[in-house]
C-alpha cells in the first residue's frame, strides 16, 4: 500500500523577475520566509494583494524563486468570490486561462493570463516513483481517511522528478472537504 503525505496549498503567487521589481521596487530581492517541502522553494515575506472585477484578496503569499511566468493559484471558492475564471490546471499551465491584476506596495501588474486553480497532484522522486508503481504524469485516486470526511480524491496527476520530495497537493477547498490534517497520510489507488 502506498502512502504519500497530503499537503494543503493555499493560495498563493509565483513572479518573474521583472513582475518582482514592478510590484517592489528596483532591484529587489524576494526575502526567505521559510522552505516549502519542495526543494528549492520557498514562503517569502513579502505579500500582494490579488484584485478581480468582484473584490480582491489582500496578502497573498508569494512563493519564490523567481519563476518564468507569473502564475496565482487561488482555490475555485477563491476564483468565484473575486470574479475571475480559474481552469483547473497542472502549474505552469497558464494559456488562455484567468486574468487579474495584482498589487504591490510599489506597483501594479496586470495578468492577461495565470490565474488556475491547481489540478491536484504528487510530487515524487523516480525512486519513490519506482516503489509506489507509478509514472510522470499517470492519473490516479488518493484515499483520504480522515473524522467524519472520508474522501477518494480522482484526478491526481503523479509528477516525478528528482527535484522533488515526495508529497501530495490539493488546495484549501479540497483540504476543508476532505477534513484533513497536519502530517495526514493518503493512499495512492492506481
Amino acid at each position: 500500500m502506498a502512502q504519500v503525505l497530503i499537503e494543503t496549498s493555499a493560495r498563493h503567487v509565483h513572479l518573474t523577475a521583472e513582475h518582482i521589481e514592478i510590484l517592489f521596487g528596483k532591484g529587489h530581492q524576494l526575502t526567505h520566509k521559510k522552505d516549502l517541502s519542495q526543494p528549492g522553494q520557498f514562503a517569502c515575506e513579502e505579500r500582494v494583494t490579488v484584485v478581480g472585477p468582484k473584490k480582491e484578496l489582500a496578502g497573498v503569499s508569494i512563493l519564490g524563486p523567481a519563476r518564468p511566468a507569473s502564475q496565482v493559484e487561488i482555490s475555485l471558492t477563491d476564483a468565484r468570490s473575486i470574479g475571475v475564471n480559474a481552469p483547473i490546471r497542472e502549474s505552469g499551465d497558464v494559456a488562455g486561462s484567468g486574468a487579474c491584476k495584482l498589487v504591490g506596495p510599489c506597483g501594479e501588474v496586470e495578468l492577461s493570463e495565470g490565474v488556475i486553480a491547481a489540478k491536484r497532484h504528487i510530487h515524487t522522486t523516480p525512486e519513490v516513483a519506482a516503489e509506489w508503481g507509478v509514472a510522470d504524469k499517470q492519473i490516479v485516486s488518493v484515499k483520504v481517511e480522515s473524522d467524519g470526511r472520508c474522501a477518494i480524491l480522482g484526478d491526481v496527476v503523479v509528477r516525478v522528478s528528482e527535484k522533488f520530495a515526495p508529497a501530495m497537493h490539493i488546495d484549501t477547498d479540497e483540504s476543508n472537504a476532505a477534513g484533513c490534517t497536519a502530517g495526514m497520510m493518503g493512499e495512492i489507488i492506481k
